[in-house]
Protein backbone atom coordinates (compact mmCIF):
# COMPACT_ATOMS: atom_id res chain seq x y z
CA UNK A 1 0.00 0.00 0.00
CA UNK A 2 1.20 3.56 -0.69
CA UNK A 3 2.43 5.70 2.19
CA UNK A 4 0.07 8.42 3.38
CA UNK A 5 1.21 11.91 4.29
CA UNK A 6 -1.60 12.60 6.74
CA UNK A 7 -3.18 10.48 9.49
CA UNK A 8 -6.45 8.74 8.73
CA UNK A 9 -9.50 10.41 10.19
CA UNK A 10 -11.77 7.86 11.79
CA UNK A 11 -15.07 9.19 13.10
CA UNK A 12 -16.43 8.07 16.44
CA UNK A 13 -20.06 6.93 16.88
CA UNK A 14 -22.47 9.44 18.40
CA UNK A 15 -25.12 8.34 20.91
CA UNK A 16 -28.40 7.08 19.50
CA UNK A 17 -30.22 9.71 21.54
CA UNK A 18 -28.11 12.55 20.11
CA UNK A 19 -29.38 15.60 18.27
CA UNK A 20 -31.76 15.04 15.38
CA UNK A 21 -30.01 17.67 13.24
CA UNK A 22 -26.41 16.88 12.37
CA UNK A 23 -23.68 19.56 12.44
CA UNK A 24 -23.74 19.41 8.62
CA UNK A 25 -27.37 20.41 8.28
CA UNK A 26 -29.10 17.11 7.50
CA UNK A 27 -31.51 15.19 9.71
CA UNK A 28 -30.00 12.15 11.36
CA UNK A 29 -31.81 8.83 11.59
CA UNK A 30 -32.29 8.22 15.30
CA UNK A 31 -34.06 4.91 14.81
CA UNK A 32 -34.28 2.49 11.89
CA UNK A 33 -37.86 1.67 12.89
CA UNK A 34 -39.00 5.28 12.34
CA UNK A 35 -36.65 6.24 9.50
CA UNK A 36 -38.29 8.15 6.63
CA UNK A 37 -36.40 5.96 4.15
CA UNK A 38 -37.59 2.68 5.64
CA UNK A 39 -38.60 0.38 2.79
CA UNK A 40 -36.79 2.49 0.23
CA UNK A 41 -33.42 0.78 0.52
CA UNK A 42 -32.71 -2.93 0.16
CA UNK A 43 -31.20 -3.51 3.58
CA UNK A 44 -33.73 -1.25 5.35
CA UNK A 45 -36.73 -3.10 3.91
CA UNK A 46 -37.14 -5.45 6.87
CA UNK A 47 -40.03 -6.42 9.10
CA UNK A 48 -40.53 -4.66 12.43
CA UNK A 49 -39.02 -7.56 14.49
CA UNK A 50 -35.93 -7.68 12.27
CA UNK A 51 -35.43 -3.90 12.47
CA UNK A 52 -35.80 -4.01 16.24
CA UNK A 53 -33.08 -6.68 16.38
CA UNK A 54 -30.87 -4.54 14.13
CA UNK A 55 -31.41 -1.55 16.44
CA UNK A 56 -29.77 -3.44 19.28
CA UNK A 57 -26.48 -4.03 17.45
CA UNK A 58 -25.97 -0.82 15.46
CA UNK A 59 -24.23 2.44 16.36
CA UNK A 60 -24.71 5.64 14.41
CA UNK A 61 -21.90 7.96 13.35
CA UNK A 62 -21.71 11.24 11.47
CA UNK A 63 -18.63 11.68 9.28
CA UNK A 64 -17.08 14.78 7.69
CA UNK A 65 -16.08 14.86 4.05
CA UNK A 66 -12.86 12.88 3.55
CA UNK A 67 -13.34 10.57 6.55
CA UNK A 68 -12.00 7.03 6.18
CA UNK A 69 -14.49 4.28 7.06
CA UNK A 70 -12.04 1.46 6.46
CA UNK A 71 -8.79 0.86 4.61
CA UNK A 72 -7.82 -1.65 1.94
CA UNK A 73 -5.98 -4.56 3.58
CA UNK A 74 -7.40 -3.86 7.05
CA UNK A 75 -9.00 -6.74 8.94
CA UNK A 76 -12.81 -6.58 8.77
CA UNK A 77 -14.26 -4.77 11.78
CA UNK A 78 -17.82 -4.91 10.47
CA UNK A 79 -20.23 -3.30 8.02
CA UNK A 80 -21.30 0.29 7.42
CA UNK A 81 -24.84 1.01 6.21
CA UNK A 82 -24.71 4.38 4.47
CA UNK A 83 -27.75 6.40 5.58
CA UNK A 84 -26.87 9.83 4.21
CA UNK A 85 -24.14 11.08 1.86
CA UNK A 86 -21.85 9.23 -0.54
CA UNK A 87 -18.54 7.37 -0.29
CA UNK A 88 -15.95 6.43 -2.88
CA UNK A 89 -14.47 2.94 -2.90
CA UNK A 90 -10.88 2.94 -4.11
CA UNK A 91 -7.98 0.56 -4.56
CA UNK A 92 -4.30 1.48 -4.86
CA UNK A 93 -1.16 -0.06 -6.33
CA UNK A 94 2.20 -0.29 -4.60
CA UNK A 95 3.35 2.60 -6.80
CA UNK A 96 0.60 4.84 -5.44
CA UNK A 97 -1.78 4.78 -8.41
CA UNK A 98 -5.40 4.93 -7.24
CA UNK A 99 -8.57 4.08 -9.07
CA UNK A 100 -12.17 4.54 -7.94
CA UNK A 101 -14.09 1.29 -8.29
CA UNK A 102 -17.47 2.90 -7.66
CA UNK A 103 -19.32 5.52 -5.68
CA UNK A 104 -21.64 4.23 -2.96
CA UNK A 105 -25.00 5.92 -2.50
CA UNK A 106 -27.37 6.06 0.52
CA UNK A 107 -28.78 2.68 1.45
CA UNK A 108 -25.71 0.70 0.42
CA UNK A 109 -23.87 -1.67 2.77
CA UNK A 110 -20.11 -1.15 2.75
CA UNK A 111 -17.55 -3.77 3.76
CA UNK A 112 -20.09 -6.56 3.35
CA UNK A 113 -17.99 -9.12 1.46
CA UNK A 114 -15.00 -8.79 3.78
CA UNK A 115 -17.17 -8.95 6.90
CA UNK A 116 -18.86 -12.15 5.76
CA UNK A 117 -15.67 -13.86 4.54
CA UNK A 118 -13.41 -12.72 7.36
CA UNK A 119 -10.84 -11.59 4.80
CA UNK A 120 -9.32 -8.07 4.73
CA UNK A 121 -11.29 -5.22 3.20
CA UNK A 122 -10.70 -5.21 -0.56
CA UNK A 123 -11.04 -1.44 -0.90
CA UNK A 124 -10.73 1.84 0.98
CA UNK A 125 -14.00 3.63 1.72
CA UNK A 126 -13.83 7.42 2.01
CA UNK A 127 -16.74 9.84 2.34
CA UNK A 128 -17.20 12.30 -0.53
CA UNK A 129 -19.42 14.60 1.52
CA UNK A 130 -20.71 14.84 5.10
CA UNK A 131 -22.35 11.49 5.75
CA UNK A 132 -24.15 9.34 8.29
CA UNK A 133 -23.73 5.59 8.60
CA UNK A 134 -24.76 2.75 10.87
CA UNK A 135 -21.89 0.54 11.98
CA UNK A 136 -22.36 -3.08 13.07
CA UNK A 137 -19.44 -5.16 14.37
CA UNK A 138 -18.68 -8.41 12.56
CA UNK A 139 -19.73 -11.05 15.10
CA UNK A 140 -23.06 -9.43 16.10
CA UNK A 141 -23.84 -8.94 12.41
CA UNK A 142 -23.21 -12.60 11.54
CA UNK A 143 -25.35 -13.69 14.51
CA UNK A 144 -28.07 -11.30 13.29
CA UNK A 145 -28.05 -12.94 9.84
CA UNK A 146 -28.30 -16.41 11.41
CA UNK A 147 -31.40 -15.33 13.34
CA UNK A 148 -33.08 -13.20 10.66
CA UNK A 149 -33.57 -15.07 7.39
CA UNK A 150 -35.09 -12.10 5.57
CA UNK A 151 -32.02 -10.01 6.41
CA UNK A 152 -29.78 -12.77 5.04
CA UNK A 153 -31.80 -12.74 1.80
CA UNK A 154 -31.41 -8.97 1.50
CA UNK A 155 -27.66 -9.34 2.04
CA UNK A 156 -27.57 -11.85 -0.83
CA UNK A 157 -29.36 -9.30 -3.01
CA UNK A 158 -26.90 -6.61 -1.99
CA UNK A 159 -23.95 -8.82 -2.91
CA UNK A 160 -25.63 -9.47 -6.26
CA UNK A 161 -25.91 -5.70 -6.78
CA UNK A 162 -22.21 -5.34 -6.02
CA UNK A 163 -21.46 -8.02 -8.62
CA UNK A 164 -23.48 -6.20 -11.29
CA UNK A 165 -21.79 -2.89 -10.42
CA UNK A 166 -18.38 -4.55 -10.76
CA UNK A 167 -19.41 -6.07 -14.09
CA UNK A 168 -20.52 -2.68 -15.38
CA UNK A 169 -17.26 -1.04 -14.35
CA UNK A 170 -15.15 -3.76 -15.97
CA UNK A 171 -17.26 -3.41 -19.11
CA UNK A 172 -16.68 0.34 -19.16
CA UNK A 173 -12.91 -0.04 -18.71
CA UNK A 174 -12.42 -3.11 -20.88
CA UNK A 175 -14.79 -2.64 -23.82
CA UNK A 176 -14.69 1.13 -24.32
CA UNK A 177 -11.64 1.67 -26.50
CA UNK A 178 -11.08 5.42 -26.20
CA UNK A 179 -11.18 7.72 -23.21
CA UNK A 180 -14.03 9.63 -24.89
CA UNK A 181 -16.03 6.41 -25.12
CA UNK A 182 -15.44 5.74 -21.43
CA UNK A 183 -16.67 9.20 -20.46
CA UNK A 184 -19.75 8.75 -22.67
CA UNK A 185 -20.47 5.31 -21.18
CA UNK A 186 -20.14 6.70 -17.66
CA UNK A 187 -22.60 9.52 -18.41
CA UNK A 188 -25.09 7.03 -19.86
CA UNK A 189 -24.77 4.82 -16.78
CA UNK A 190 -25.48 7.86 -14.62
CA UNK A 191 -28.58 8.59 -16.68
CA UNK A 192 -29.89 5.10 -15.89
CA UNK A 193 -28.99 5.46 -12.20
CA UNK A 194 -30.82 8.81 -12.20
CA UNK A 195 -34.13 7.26 -13.18
CA UNK A 196 -33.48 7.70 -16.91
CA UNK A 197 -33.47 11.48 -16.52
CA UNK A 198 -31.25 13.44 -18.91
CA UNK A 199 -30.50 16.04 -16.22
CA UNK A 200 -28.21 15.22 -13.31
CA UNK A 201 -25.81 16.72 -10.81
CA UNK A 202 -22.10 16.33 -11.51
CA UNK A 203 -21.04 15.36 -8.02
CA UNK A 204 -17.51 14.16 -8.82
CA UNK A 205 -14.49 16.25 -9.68
CA UNK A 206 -12.73 15.72 -13.01
CA UNK A 207 -9.91 14.05 -11.07
CA UNK A 208 -12.34 11.60 -9.45
CA UNK A 209 -13.97 10.85 -12.81
CA UNK A 210 -10.54 10.11 -14.27
CA UNK A 211 -9.84 7.66 -11.42
CA UNK A 212 -13.20 6.02 -12.06
CA UNK A 213 -12.62 5.34 -15.77
CA UNK A 214 -8.84 4.89 -15.81
CA UNK A 215 -7.66 8.00 -17.64
CA UNK A 216 -6.18 11.42 -16.84
CA UNK A 217 -7.92 14.48 -15.44
CA UNK A 218 -6.85 16.49 -18.48
CA UNK A 219 -8.49 13.95 -20.79
CA UNK A 220 -11.77 14.13 -18.85
CA UNK A 221 -11.76 17.94 -18.97
CA UNK A 222 -10.99 17.94 -22.68
CA UNK A 223 -13.65 15.33 -23.45
CA UNK A 224 -16.38 17.15 -21.53
CA UNK A 225 -15.45 20.40 -23.26
CA UNK A 226 -15.71 18.65 -26.65
CA UNK A 227 -19.11 17.17 -25.79
CA UNK A 228 -20.29 20.61 -24.73
CA UNK A 229 -18.99 22.23 -27.94
CA UNK A 230 -20.87 19.63 -30.03
CA UNK A 231 -23.99 20.32 -27.91
CA UNK A 232 -24.17 16.66 -26.92
CA UNK A 233 -24.25 17.86 -23.32
CA UNK A 234 -24.95 21.16 -21.62
CA UNK A 235 -23.34 22.28 -18.39
CA UNK A 236 -25.47 24.42 -16.08
CA UNK A 237 -23.48 25.11 -12.95
CA UNK A 238 -23.16 21.79 -11.15
CA UNK A 239 -25.69 20.13 -13.48
CA UNK A 240 -25.17 18.25 -16.73
CA UNK A 241 -28.00 17.97 -19.23
CA UNK A 242 -27.78 15.33 -21.95
CA UNK A 243 -28.90 17.15 -25.11
CA UNK A 244 -28.20 14.46 -27.72
CA UNK A 245 -28.53 11.07 -26.09
CA UNK A 246 -28.25 9.12 -29.35
CA UNK A 247 -24.99 10.86 -30.19
CA UNK A 248 -23.67 10.07 -26.71
CA UNK A 249 -24.66 6.41 -27.13
CA UNK A 250 -22.88 6.26 -30.51
CA UNK A 251 -19.73 7.66 -28.90
CA UNK A 252 -19.97 5.17 -26.02
CA UNK A 253 -20.12 2.29 -28.49
CA UNK A 254 -17.26 3.55 -30.67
Amino acid sequence: MPERTAPLRFAEPVPKNGAVRSPYGFDMCESCTTCAHRGEYIFCNLSQPALESFEKIRSTAVYPKGAILFVEGQGPRGIFVLCHGRAKLTTSSAEGKTIILRVAEPGEVLGLSATLSGKPYEVTAETLEPSEANFVSREPFIDFLRDQGEAALNVARELSNHYHCAYREVRTLGLSGSASARVARLLLDWVVDNGNSNEMHLRLTHEEISQLIGTSRETVTRTLASLKKKQIIQVRGAKIVIGKRDALANLANS
